[in-house]
């Protein structure tokens, strides 16, 4: 699988990195510049300690960048965390950027597009935009991680989120509540 990951700048640095470390996919990056300040504002890091996770990064300026172009098969297109500013520009067609142009292409082509939103409360016009993207086909997943479980640590509980995400789009299948009981 190709699986292209955009990190913006909303909070939940965290999940994104997780995810780079355990998706099992070729992933390809691309961080913007508010995500960077993130990266390093909620981790310490910068997006070149994410470089062992992925087989390629872009910048987000390069709108040359194969990701930018429909011509280029991808598998999912993950925005993790996704802001709502990110998401305002997807639902209005505005790809003045290589992750908001990646996701004009995702849609047109149909590739599967997945944004993570992590922000709350959410405005009636985040929520309108993300109904919109939703009949479009996007797939928006909020960052809640499944308290069911009984995460016992913060990393148990940003792993239940990660390995649904993952399920989301394709990797492997996540384990469900109490799905023992379909045994």
């Amino acid at each position: 699988m190709k699986i292209v990951v955009g990190i913006t700048g909303s909070s939940g640095a965290v999940f994104a990195q997780r995810f780079l470390q355990t998706c099992e996919a070729d992933k390809f990056l691309i961080v913007s510049k508010w995500g960077k300040a993130l990266l390093k504002d909620e981790l310490g890091i910068t997006e070149k300690d994410l470089l062992p996770f992925v087989k390629r990064q872009f910048s987000d300026d390069d709108l040359t960048a194969p990701t930018a172009s429909g011509s280029n098969r991808i598998d999912a297109f993950v925005i993790v965390p996704c802001s709502t500013s990110t998401i305002g520009k997807i639902a209005s067609g505005i790809g003045d950027t290589l992750i908001t142009r990646t996701a004009q292409v995702a849609l047109k082509e149909r590739f599967k597009l997945i944004l993570c939103v992590r922000e709350t409360p959410l405005s009636t016009v985040t929520l309108e935009q993300c109904a919109r993207l939703s009949r479009d086909g996007v797939i928006i997943m909020p960052i809640s991680p499944a308290l069911y479980y009984v995460p016992k640590t913060v990393d148990e509980y940003i792993d239940t989120y990660v390995d649904k995400l993952l399920s989301v789009v394709g990797v492997r299948e996540a384990r469900g509540w109490r799905s023992e009981d379909l045994e």
